[in-house]
């Protein structure tokens, strides 16, 4: 008989994290299969996880998390299926009543908030779920759309969306995840919100790919550009690239046009002269003369001049130097214009609060 709830767990170096994480899955009253996905580490993770008669643990070789993940989602039966990152934890009991109310609502998916905690697992503050009629604009980044690990989905919403990533076996590949839930807003689906928390989600000094150095961190921007490019170009094909989205894009893909800029000063001022193309009143969040000038002195000329300022003080501060890292660059892929934009009208999916 198929379990009710598979909670897909995939690891690299977390001994330090994962038996919590784990603990956390246990003592439901619905039936729980736990998938565990040892990336190749060398802390004793693989041999604490044969301690764990409840436990399915797989190996993926060092592939990377996405991998990783898929691997665990093809051999796993629950009729729901969650993912959840091995330093992060659940309330338990949340997991019941996420899965009571998906059948109570007869929905794809349930979403909730999270709780956040610092490093010594001491809490910090809640960040619930934010109400909003436009699941696509909220993924693509109009407001706090809460981390998918605090989500609920029914197999058949996501049996066709892999996670994905341009740099497979890079490590533990950033955005994946972020990439998962745009491809889930893509269908729209019909959802459930769980009023309470529902994640533990710890931030630590343990180091995550999102906030890399170096070639690192170049790579992890030129995902996010290639992700949300074809997520927009998805949604133009379809008439479904919305004044809204194009705002929400815009808003996200700011930040990612400044620091491409700082390595790469034609790319960086391409990406904004495509954010202005997406939303023609977009103003620079930036205020003070930062923002003054990115309005009146342009993009490139204010790049340049912060590129300026940081040679100047570059003397003056200290910094880790980053490790590493051999792998190859592609090209980011064609996207839409505003041009190309035909209809304006969503369709909204149905939202149930309970």
């Amino acid at each position: 008989m198929a379990a009710d709830v598979s909670i897909i767990i995939p690891t690299y170096n977390r001994l330090w994290a994962l038996p919590k994480t784990v603990e956390s899955c246990r003592g439901t009253d619905c039936d729980v299969e736990i998938l565990v996905v040892d990336d190749g580490s060398n802390d004793g993770t693989w041999d604490w996880l044969q301690e764990q008669d409840d436990v399915r643990a797989l190996r993926s070789g060092g592939w990377g998390k996405p991998w990783a993940v898929n691997k665990a989602f093809r051999q796993s039966g629950g009729r729901y299926v969650r993912f959840l990152d091995s330093d992060d934890w659940l309330y338990t009991d949340q997991i019941d009543r996420q899965l009571e109310l998906a059948e109570a609502e007869g929905v794809p998916l349930v979403v909730a908030g999270k709780d956040i905690y610092d490093d010594n697992a001491n809490f910090v503050e809640t960040q619930p779920w934010v109400y909003c009629d436009d699941f696509v604009a909220q993924q693509l980044g109009e407001c706090d759309s809460s981390h998918y690990s605090a989500f609920l989905f029914r197999r058949d919403l996501v049996s066709d969306v892999p996670h994905r990533t341009v740099f497979p076996g890079a490590d533990f590949a950033s955005r994946d995840d972020r990439c998962f839930m745009l491809e889930v807003a893509l269908k729209e689906p019909d959802y459930a919100v769980s009023d309470d928390p529902v994640l533990c989600h710890r931030h630590h000094g343990e180091g995550r790919l999102q906030f890399g150095h170096g070639i690192r961190s170049l790579g992890t921007d030129l995902q996010q550009l290639r992700i949300n490019r074809n997520i927009l170009y998805q949604l133009h094909q379809s008439d479904r690239l919305t004044m809204r989205r194009r705002r929400a894009a815009a808003k996200m893909l700011w930040p990612l046009a400044h620091r491409i800029a700082k390595v790469y000063m034609d790319e960086g001022e391409e990406l904004a002269e495509w954010i202005y193309e997406l939303d023609p009143s977009f103003r620079p969040p930036e205020e003070g003369l930062l923002g003054w000038m990115y309005r009146h002195v342009g993009f490139r000329r204010t790049e340049y001049l912060l590129r300026l300022r940081r040679l100047l003080v570059a003397p003056f501060r200290t910094s880790p130097k980053p490790n590493a890292h051999m792998f190859s660059l592609p090209p980011p892929e064609e996207a839409p214009t505003s041009a190309d934009v035909k209809k304006d009208m969503p369709s909204r999916p149905r939202m149930v609060t309970r």
